[in-house]
């Protein structure tokens, strides 16, 4: 499931018209249905996040942790891994598809806070992330500060912009927002320059970093990641209980491995914040010195492990 050796430039070209023309609709497109219909699992999943949810815009394939661990709860809940049925999402449709019945589950970088509880049944986190910021190598912004009376674009319906309207008063300066319905958009709009930064989560931006850009060396807000499902139904409990059960026999942290993912676990994040670090933890790739953002990107883009 690698990424065919498609380069970041390539990715961002081609996968910007494919997500343009399947998400900013709203509809939903069945990438994978070994089972078209009858008791299947059917899961929303990105389309445009490499390493997490990447429909390969060579081979058409859909590709990623998330598909992964899509595939490994309807082996667990169903019975069989093709019991399966993906269907791509956007942050404005993930939701929107489980409240009408289209979905049985989400599993698209879905954060997980109390507001979204409220209206979601949501796992155990399978995955922890810190919000990032991108910039292009020559706007001269080289931290958080470089950004005061700048224009970030950010994901529509995302936490990104609360969080970075937080850290940007902890520090005194002043953001503006641009909201965009899909990543490659905002990508698109970092390119042209009608706005100044793309922020997200760290392991989403480095799937859309390349050679002119350059990721801030700035961690701040984790970010949990849960299989969202309807308030109060019995697949709530199959899906948590599935991801407990992944997390202690291992698959969890092999599939993270095959991706080239962090490690970090809730543990990880509770020690480092006890011990008033900003750290992700002993599994954040950034804590191996002989590792970079720009160097995980490389290795999805040549299809070594597909890194995000």
């Amino acid at each position: 499931m690698a990424l065919n050796n498609i380069t970041r430039r390539q990715f961002v070209r081609l996968s910007g018209g494919v997500t343009a023309a399947l998400l900013v609709g709203g509809a939903g497109l069945s990438l994978v249905g070994c089972a078209p219909s009858g008791d299947v699992l059917r899961v929303g999943t990105k389309i445009d996040v490499p390493g997490f949810g990447f429909q390969n815009p060579e081979t058409g394939s859909v590709e990623g942790l998330e598909v992964d661990v899509a595939r490994e709860l309807a082996a667990r809940i169903k019975g069989d891994p093709n019991a399966l049925e993906l269907v791509g999402v956007n942050v404005t449709t993930r939701g929107a598809m489980i409240d009408n019945g289209t979905l049985d589950a989400a599993l698209a970088t879905f954060t997980i806070n109390e507001q979204r509880k409220r209206t979601y049944d949501f796992s155990r986190p399978y995955y922890i992330d810190h919000i990032g910021v991108l910039v292009k190598k020559d706007s001269g912004i080289t931290d958080l500060a470089g950004l005061n009376g700048k224009t970030v674009g950010v994901a529509l319906s995302a936490t990104t912009k609360d969080k970075l309207r937080e850290a940007a008063a902890e520090i005194g300066i002043t953001l503006n927002f641009a909201e965009y319905a899909t990543y490659p958009e905002i990508k698109i709009a970092l390119v042209a320059g009608r706005v100044d930064a793309f922020s997200v989560d760290s392991s989403i931006l480095v799937g859309y970093q390349d050679d002119t850009t350059y990721l801030l060396p700035t961690q701040f807000a984790p970010q949990e990641y849960g299989v969202a499902t309807k308030k109060g139904s019995e697949l709530s409990a199959q899906v948590d209980d599935a991801i407990a059960a992944m997390e202690a026999d291992g698959t969890l942290t092999a599939l993270k491995e095959r991706w080239g993912l962090s490690l970090v676990t809730e543990a990880d994040v509770e020690a480092e914040e006890a011990a008033g670090d900003t750290g992700l933890g002993a599994g954040d790739p950034a804590d191996d010195p002989d590792s970079s953002a720009a160097e995980t990107a490389d290795r999805t883009a040549g299809g070594e492990g597909g890194a995000s």
